[in-house]
């Protein structure tokens, strides 16, 4: 029964995973597309155009930018606490490795938005 909880959470990670990669594949998409639209109109000599898509350009960059970090916190802190529960496991202590792993799991989840 366990198993199949464990394939049931692994299958949910890994949907959450490809959502969040997906958003932030969509604000550098959107980054690149609104960039390659400015440079195109600033080569035309429209700076009117080229500060619209700069600037659109730029709320995408900086959403993908923050998706990234929040992320990163968030999987560095999982390590941290999966060195942990490896630690304690080591020494018998199934509690309160048990705990780090739950934390480290959180994380995880965080990490992907969920």
């Amino acid at each position: 029964m366990k198993l199949k909880s464990i394939a049931v959470l692994m299958g949910a990670i890994a949907l959450g995973l490809s959502s969040q990669a997906n958003a932030t594949e969509h604000h550098t998409a959107q980054a690149l597309e609104h960039s390659a639209m400015a440079t195109a109109h600033g080569q035309d000599g429209h700076a009117d155009q080229l500060l619209k898509h700069a600037e659109e350009g730029l709320k995408h960059a900086e959403a993908a930018e923050k998706e990234h970090a929040e992320a990163h916190v968030h999987m560095t802190e999982a390590v941290k606490h999966l060195k942990e529960a490896i630690e304690h496991a080591k020494k018998g202590h199934a509690d309160v490795g048990t705990q780090h792993t739950e934390e480290a799991m959180t994380h995880m989840r965080q990490s992907i938005g969920q």
